[in-house]
């Protein structure tokens, strides 16, 4: 038996995880003294109200070993290996805590934790992916081995409406995000070997931006993986995604085109209005 585990950032939604019976380890999100735990008990909307008031970005962190533990415990017990995917390494120590509690367990032969390098629902491919090897009864060995070979084609990318959020949580310059304000500005930014980068600055209305950001992938897209891509956004308008998935849809490529909310901790440090599309190469 084989069980995939993945932490929250993931951003699959629910539906998602009982399709494919994933289960879920939360980060933390902390808003002030009050602490949470992301997908659990605080939404998005709640972390952008508290943070606008306190004009300060809430912290994050990972999960803690114990955590991991008690999550992992019925499974190493039940004779079940596991994989378990985390955020990139370079983002959060959530990977490490999984790995600590498995050498806790005395199952580091049977819990096998995969560094995405990635975030969002670029995690999400490799959970999906591996979850469909598990229900084609390949073995633990085998999809390890698959994902470590799928890992460098996920293709991650977002546009943020406001550069206040990465501002505030340190990803970004006070001047920059006056400037990029001022002007309009809105970046790509792209997730590559682990680590988020900046790619092309749009300019103008958010909504043409989003547009006019998935329309200069075309190329991409249409040598895409045909399985699934992911619009995943937090708290943009209905109006923007519906376009962008008929854009998508478009292209008569993809069997399945799926749209996610960002959970609260992707959410805490990309702000409103952000919008991503991710995909397989």
């Amino acid at each position: 038996m084989v069980k995939i585990i993945s932490d929250s950032t993931c951003d699959l939604s629910k539906e998602l995880l009982e399709r494919y019976d994933v289960s879920i380890l939360p980060l933390h999100v902390l808003l002030g003294e009050a602490e949470y735990r992301d997908g659990m008990n605080i939404t998005p909307d709640e972390i952008y109200a508290w943070s606008d008031q306190n004009n300060t970005t809430p912290k994050t962190s990972a999960p803690s070993m114990a955590e991991a533990m008690e999550l992992f415990r019925p499974y190493v017990e039940a004779g079940t290996e596991l994989i378990c995917f985390s955020i990139s390494d370079t983002m959060s120590s959530s990977g490490n805590a999984m790995r600590l509690a498995a050498h806790e367990l005395e199952a580091e032969d049977t819990i096998h934790v995969i560094d995405s390098e990635n975030l969002s629902t670029g995690v999400g491919h490799l959970v999906i992916a591996a979850a469909e090897m598990v229900q084609a009864g390949k073995s633990a060995a085998e999809i390890v081995s698959s994902i470590e070979a799928m890992r460098s084609l996920v293709r991650s990318s977002f546009v943020v409406d406001t550069l206040i959020y990465l501002h505030r949580g340190g990803r970004c310059s006070g001047m920059t995000a006056l400037a990029g304000s001022m002007l309009k500005l809105h970046p790509k930014i792209i997730v590559e070997n682990g680590s988020m980068i900046v790619g092309k600055k749009y300019r103008g209305k958010i909504d043409k931006v989003i547009l006019n950001y998935v329309q200069d992938m075309e190329e991409e897209l249409k040598k895409a993986k045909t399985d699934r891509i992911f619009i995943t956004h937090s708290n943009c308008d209905e109006k923007t995604v519906q376009d962008v998935y008929d854009y998508l849809d478009s292209l008569h490529h993809f069997k399945e085109i799926f749209i996610t909310s960002t959970g609260s901790v992707i959410s805490s440090h990309c702000g409103p209005g952000t919008l991503g599309v991710l995909f397989v190469a």
